[in-house]
């Protein structure tokens, strides 16, 4: 596997984003980059991003979050930001991605959690809490779901889908502001961008649209419906957090409200913008992952 690791230099004086960088190696040779604030002995609170985004997506709420006393995770996922970048689009699977969350998880033996997950980072991460769900003790979803292939996947999708897999044009920011309903500025754009310095260093976030299970015999099919075995038992809080303008996941929300037992009674919202929430609402989420966990300790 050859790994493909972006120049420190493009990162340099990027809008709202002076976190230091905190590495790790997940598998041996394979570097995974994290943002790491707030007070160490802290409540940790893991945002994990999706696609073609990383950890600046979270700029925003990450110092408002640590700043309520909790120590914030946001790891970029292998392929993305300053994580290392595997160069073939077959390096990737979602399997492979979820090992790489899971070897990051315990090697900073992360306890008590609170997961903050929207699109690729929910596929990802409601896995990564059913398969280690005596690590998380809450739950956040915003635009995210967990696929099976077992649902009809909307026609947008499907375009997306073609678009990653075909199109020799792979604007990362520009894909960033499609979703999100506020004009980013140029800085913000190029922000996008950075990571992915010339062709070869996107093959990660090609890779993500074709790994989405959209039929029952999907390799990863039989694994989410086990994760979704466990979430259906799951009563720790179960917060959903959507927009009102995403039309790739409306609808998840509520489908997840109904089968999970833990969203039960719990103050589901839903928030201004597009797909990316972090962009368009960002304060607004923020203080609803400092209520939600304000609120569990209260209890």
């Amino acid at each position: 596997m050859r790994i493909l690791r972006t120049d420190e230099a493009r990162f340099n004086g990027l809008p709202d984003y002076p976190f230091s960088p905190s590495y790790l190696e997940v598998e041996p040779g394979l570097r995974m980059h994290y943002v790491d604030e707030g007070p160490k002995d802290g409540h940790p609170v893991v945002m994990l991003h999706g696609e073609p985004s990383w950890s600046y997506l979270y700029r925003h709420m990450i110092p408002r979050v640590a700043k309520a006393g909790h120590r914030v995770l946001a790891p970029d996922l292998i392929g993305f930001g300053k994580s290392d970048k595997p160069a073939a689009v077959e390096d990737y699977s979602y399997q492979r991605h979820l090992s790489w969350l899971a070897s990051w998880l315990k090697a900073l033996d992360l306890q008590d959690a609170t997961l903050v997950c929207q699109n690729w980072g929910s596929l990802l991460g409601l896995r990564l809490a059913a398969e280690h769900n005596d690590r998380f003790s809450r739950i956040i979803v915003g635009n995210g779901m967990l696929p099976t292939g077992d649902s009809r996947v909307p026609a947008v999708f499907s375009l997306w889908k073609a678009f990653a897999s075909y199109s020799p044009w792979f604007p990362a920011g520009r894909i960033v502001q499609l979703g999100t309903e506020r004009a980013l500025s140029k800085a913000e754009l190029a922000a996008y961008d950075a990571p992915f310095p010339g062709p070869e260093f996107k093959a990660g976030a090609r890779a993500f649209p074709r790994l989405v299970p959209i039929t029952a015999d999907d390799p990863a099919s039989a694994a989410n419906k086990a994760a979704w075995s466990i979430l259906e038992k799951w009563r720790k809080p179960f917060i959903t957090c959507f927009s009102g303008g995403d039309p790739i996941t409306r609808g998840g929300d509520r489908h997840m409200q109904r089968r999970i037992p833990g969203a039960h009674g719990q103050p589901h919202i839903t928030l201004q913008g597009g797909h990316f929430l972090q962009e368009d609402s960002p304060e607004d989420f923020a203080r609803i992952i400092i209520d939600a966990c304000k609120s569990s300790r209260a209890a």
